[in-house]
């Protein structure tokens, strides 16, 4: 990654913001215990840096979508730490699981089978946690399978489940009706298993106005979006700021960028930032999307291109544009749920699809005991 001093854009993570919004989390799901989730690259800001962050949190469950993240991941955990793989095993898989010792989320009859019969071939039990369908028709064991098993708990033999879990398909709206329809199926679901664990909720769930069952997977919320819409009761976590490429003035009449897809009405000032769809900043906000320089709003002008985005900076006074002046993407004025609102799109995608090419700034998370010394 290029220097923070060099590079054209810095992503700048704040990793007590990060700390502080699982505190958050906690508190709201009390007495449950709330898992991170760090999949694709801890939502693209580092799963390293942000497990580790969690990690002096107190968090002691993680989880990631692939065996691949978890083969990455692994190592950077403490012994007695929880890693379960959301999307469990492709066939073939098991050994590696087994031998890395994580815990595969077992998503059909299949791959309970394969798992079973790898505790069977290393003589001993293996952990794993169980998903069913609870009515989102994505992942998970629909009911009548969950029928079969009851039936057959043979199939279970050599498998030490640790968690039974289901996922929200609209957590997001707190009036959707869907959500209890959910819980209730869930709840008949994990009665057949009435000693294992429960996790249902995600960031969204986490502030629905009911019990959280035992394990709640947190994920946006702990980056900073917003888990329910406004307001967002999260410290924001990333800010990215691009410096100016460079400026120059065009005439009434002209046209900018691939297509000409911009003309301008009036004597225009135009900045060209280094930053484009290549860095993850999405093609839809051609002509559509904005930047701030010193509170001041800039529109996107013309189409976001490969590695530039041009900014009409016509209104913002002369002592804020020079080569190197920095320019707001993500920040107070302009938040990821802004961001992706203006692409048509979440704050997921916004954060999962940021490039490898800016600088990057972390900013370390205080201790808890440090934090309350220089709030006393």
């Amino acid at each position: 990654m290029p220097s923070i001093d060099t590079a054209g854009t810095v992503l700048r993570i704040d990793l007590d913001a990060l700390a502080e919004n699982y505190r958050i989390i906690q508190r709201q799901v009390a007495p449950a215990t709330v898992a991170g989730v760090v999949k694709a690259n801890g939502y693209g800001l580092g799963a390293e840096h942000v497990a580790a962050t969690l990690l002096d949190a107190g968090c002691r469950h993680f989880f990631v979508a692939l065996l691949g993240e978890a083969v990455a991941l692994k190592p950077a955990l403490r012994e007695g730490v929880a890693l379960f793989v959301l999307n469990g095993l492709q066939p073939g898989a098991e050994t590696d699981c087994a031998a890395i010792g994580v815990i595969p989320v077992l998503n059909s009859l299949d791959q309970i089978a394969r798992w079973a019969q790898q505790a069977r071939t290393l003589g001993r039990r293996l952990p794993a946690a169980l998903q069913v369908d609870s009515g989102m028709s994505r992942l998970g064991l629909p009911p009548e399978e969950v029928a079969i098993l009851v039936a057959e708990r043979e199939r279970l033999d050599g498998i030490d489940l640790q968690l039974i879990m289901s996922h929200l398909a609209c957590a997001d709206d707190p009036d959707a009706a869907f959500n209890d329809v959910q819980r209730d199926n869930f709840e008949a679901l994990a009665r057949h298993f009435p000693d294992v664990p429960r996790a249902l909720d995600n960031s969204g769930g986490a502030f629905l106005t009911r019990e959280h069952f035992d394990l709640v997977r947190a994920g946006i919320a702990l980056y900073g979006g917003a888990p329910q819409g406004a307001p967002n009761p999260m410290r924001a976590v990333v800010a990215l700021e691009a410096r100016i490429s460079q400026l120059r003035g065009i005439p009434a009449g002209a046209g900018v960028g691939y297509g000409l897809t911009h003309r301008c009405e009036r004597p225009t000032r135009i900045a060209t930032i280094p930053v484009g769809y290549a860095d993850g900043w999405p093609r839809h906000l051609s002509n559509i999307g904005s930047a701030f320089i010193n509170g001041i709003r800039v529109p996107i002008v013309g189409r976001v291109s490969m590695d530039s985005i041009t900014l009409d900076v016509t209104d913002v006074p002369d002592v804020f544009l020079y080569p190197g002046a920095p320019v707001e993407l993500i920040g107070p004025h302009q938040t990821i749920d802004d961001v992706a609102a203006d692409a048509g799109t979440i704050s997921y995608e916004i954060l999962t699809q940021i490039g490898q090419r800016y600088g990057r700034d972390y900013r370390a998370a205080l201790p808890v005991q440090q934090k309350r010394s220089i709030t006393a």
